[in-house]
């Protein structure tokens, strides 16, 4: 009894130090910020500045940038608890498109290609690996797929 009441003690000795810590900052004098019309009070030298972003060479291209990203799927495409199928009856080795609309269009080996409403972006961020190549063209990124 006596070991609770003790550390019952010091968890609101805690609590008080803590709330009085979060207190002072609370009572702290706000800097005086310069208007928008104010001069800066001391200017840097332009050389002295260091860009704070890589360079556009070492940069990968945003999502805005691209058409769309593109990832295989081998196994059979299980969207709503059932196999999904295209109409020339294949039901695996799908290449997966995530355009940039946000729409997810599926292809078959055969080359037929259709959107599929059932998935968005979400699962395709899930089910995807990072992005290990960037293509020019449609034609390239399926050679490197394997089509």
């Amino acid at each position: 009894m006596f070991r609770r009441n003790r550390a019952d003690r010091e968890f609101r000795e805690a609590q008080r130090a803590g709330q009085a810590v979060l207190g002072m900052h609370t009572e702290l004098p706000l800097p005086d910020f310069p208007g928008p019309d104010a001069a800066p009070a001391h200017a840097t030298p332009e050389s002295t500045v260091v860009p704070d972003f890589l360079p556009a060479d070492f940069r990968a291209p945003s999502r805005q940038d691209v058409s769309g990203f593109m990832m295989r799927w081998d196994l059979p495409l299980v969207i709503d608890g059932e196999v999904h199928q295209c109409h020339c009856d294949a039901y695996r080795n799908w290449i997966v498109f995530n355009m940039r609309d946000d729409s997810v269009w599926l292809r078959c080996e055969a080359g037929h290609e259709a959107k599929e409403s059932r998935l968005d972006t979400a699962w395709y961020n899930r089910n995807s690996g990072p992005v290990d190549h960037f293509h020019a063209t449609l034609d390239e990124g399926l050679r490197h797929l394997g089509r």
